[in-house]
């Protein structure tokens, strides 16, 4: 996940927002699910357009507020459910969904929450947790043992650093408190190797990853999503880190391409596709839209479309993660 505001940090800026509706067409009307509502950015230029559904998703409490004015506004047209995106299948929804949008970045009010603990320049104790989940950073940084906490960073940061780290973190916290200023000071003065962002960053996204379960909650709504959407249906999303990508890359192109039983068996190609890549080409944000909002800059978007209405297994997706989702796993050691 990243950033998805513009400078100015009293706006919240959806990214790439005119590249998704060209591709989504809610001028068209129809129904769309909105999986991450955050400030409605999304949300609020589909139902710009008269015709239009939007049943929005957002684990974080605080969109609860944000979706009541959007209910006042918009009344029949707009419904919100605070829950997680894993869950999207657990409420009722229409047999017609014209598009699924999966931003997954979130937005500067939940950084400057301090009681979310998602930013390194905050004091205060570790949390992360972004809604309907028990583990904190706190509890993995003060519980688990130095090999988990070193799977976690390599795996989820991407962290070269991550034994030394891990085994620092497991010392100090026997004699100090660890909370994220210590963190952030102790990441600090272990990694010696220069770098243009802060030190910090590849740590706090492991824990942020680990704590709210990114790597299923992902999975599992992708695979939900690819069986609710309608045929001729567009399922949409917005990237902020390599392994989201690497996951919604490798979904979109097994789903879009011939399959065969085994392996080893030549191709069908008779079978009939269940999607169709609309970009075959990743989308990224302009220049332009750089320079307003410059934490758009490492998205990616992607979609799919449906092209005929036969249910797809999706056990494969489950498989190709099989390792990270055994590392997500360590949470329950909490």
């Amino acid at each position: 996940m990243s950033v998805t505001i513009v400078s100015d940090k009293n706006l919240h800026f959806p990214v790439l927002i005119d590249e998704v509706l060209s591709i989504i067409s809610p001028q068209n009307g129809g129904t769309f699910i909105d999986c991450t509502f955050g400030q409605g950015g999304y949300t609020k230029k589909i139902l710009e357009f008269p015709n239009t559904r939007v049943i929005a998703f957002d684990r974080d409490s605080e969109s609860i507020k944000v979706a009541i004015k959007f209910k006042q506004k918009f009344k029949n047209r707009f419904e919100f459910h605070n829950k997680k995106f894993s869950e999207i299948d657990s409420i009722k929804l229409p047999k017609k969904i014209n598009g699924i949008i999966f931003d997954l970045g979130f937005s500067y009010s939940q950084i400057k929450d301090k009681s979310k603990g998602l930013s390194f320049n905050h004091k205060g104790k570790l949390n992360m947790k972004m809604g309907h989940n028990k583990v904190s950073a706190h509890d993995v940084i003060n519980k688990l043992q130095a090999k988990d906490l070193e799977q976690i960073f390599k795996y989820f940061g991407d962290e070269r650093n991550a034994k030394f780290i891990a085994k620092k973190i497991v010392k100090e916290r026997g004699i100090n408190n660890i909370d994220t200023e210590y963190l952030v000071n102790l990441i600090n003065s272990t990694k010696k190797n220069f770098t243009k962002k802060n030190k910090a960053t590849k740590i706090f996204q492991a824990l942020r990853i680990l704590v709210n379960s990114e790597i299923s909650e992902l999975i599992t709504a992708l695979s939900k999503s690819s069986n609710l959407i309608s045929n001729k249906g567009i399922i949409v999303t917005v990237t902020f880190h390599s392994i989201e990508d690497k996951i919604c890359k490798f979904f979109f192109n097994t789903i879009s391409t011939y399959r065969s039983v085994s392996r080893y068996l030549p191709l069908n190609r008779n079978k009939e596709l269940a999607f169709s890549i609309l970009n075959k080409k990743v989308i990224t944000p302009t220049n332009k839209e750089i320079k307003i909002n410059p934490p758009s800059r490492s998205a990616k978007l992607r979609s799919i479309k449906r092209t005929n209405a036969k249910k797809i297994d999706t056990n494969f997706l489950y498989r190709k993660f099989k390792n990270l989702l055994e590392i997500e796993k360590l949470s329950q050691k909490l």
